[in-house]
């Protein structure tokens, strides 16, 4: 959870010296290295002959899409605004999971989803009249965007029965190339140096690859998932820290009002579930 709190951070830090597909194909590279690491050493590469088409495709959506929208959300809000916007994508999955699950709202989903949003609306419009300049609307647009398509994604990812390391290399396998051209023909790959090794090795490792992997062991060690699982809601309080100490973001207590709200909401609709994330 500690490596999550960084990310928000690292991504301003790395979109303030590349561009938004610049810095996604370096973080791309570095997880795919990551993910090929992890299935070179289980000597284990297959995925289910029906997930092949289905790994291409959300290769597409993660990381190329989902990313190449979180990031121009984050290139165009403060830090401290977009982290907790986007930490709303399990209240979007809910909604999602009752038309593409069959699932039904209760009671408590209904109250959490309306407490979450709440929160939104006290981080969005509260936080913006006390600025003195206006939150880009375009950006607040983004990343409400990117919780349908985090949401999405885990979706449709639940309907792999490939082992999860093997699904992201082969689904990261698909997307490298995508954005490689992507980034090539928006103002050039970028030029391989210490700048490009810090952050995309942030990006792609702690964002995308290793946290991935410290999720998946620490959720099949445990003798309790949902004790684990709630460690999740720790991570955007950390995550403000960060913004405060290294972006040098003045936190509103409206923020952390908003994001309490925001994080209650979330307990009351994911309780007694298991996050995928």
């Amino acid at each position: 959870m500690v490596l999550w709190s960084t990310v928000a951070t690292g991504f301003k830090l790395g979109l303030a010296h590349f561009s938004i597909t610049q810095l996604l194909f370096l973080g791309t590279s570095f997880s795919w290295l990551i993910f090929a690491g992890a299935t070179l050493l289980r000597w284990h590469w297959h995925i289910e002959p029906q997930d092949r088409l289905l790994a291409i495709g959300l290769g597409l959506i993660n990381p190329c899409l989902y990313y190449f929208v979180l990031f121009g959300a984050y290139d165009r809000l403060p830090a401290h605004i977009a982290q907790p916007l986007n930490y709303t994508w399990a209240i979007t999955l809910a909604l999602l999971a009752v038309p593409m699950l069959k699932q039904s709202l209760t009671r408590k989903t209904l109250l959490g989803i309306g407490v979450s949003y709440v929160g939104v609306i006290v981080l969005v419009n509260l936080s913006s009249n006390n600025r003195e300049t206006p939150l880009d609307a375009f950006g607040i647009f983004l990343a409400l965007a990117s919780t349908l398509i985090w949401a999405f994604y885990w979706l449709l990812n639940a309907r792999s029965r490939s082992h999860p390391t093997n699904l992201m290399f082969w689904s990261f396998s698909a997307a490298l190339p995508v954005l490689g051209f992507l980034a090539w023909h928006q103002g050039g790959l970028p030029t391989i140096d210490g700048n490009a090794l810090i952050y995309g090795a942030w990006v792609g490792c702690v964002e995308m690859g290793v946290t991935f992997l410290l999720w998946q062991t620490a959720l099949r060690m445990t003798s309790s998932v949902a004790r684990v699982s709630q460690l999740i809601f720790v991570s955007p309080f950390l995550s403000l820290i960060f913004i405060h100490q290294f972006l040098e973001e003045q936190i509103n207590p409206l923020t952390i009002l908003a994001l309490l709200l925001i994080v209650a909401g979330l307990v009351l609709t994911n309780r007694g579930k298991t996050p995928s994330s």
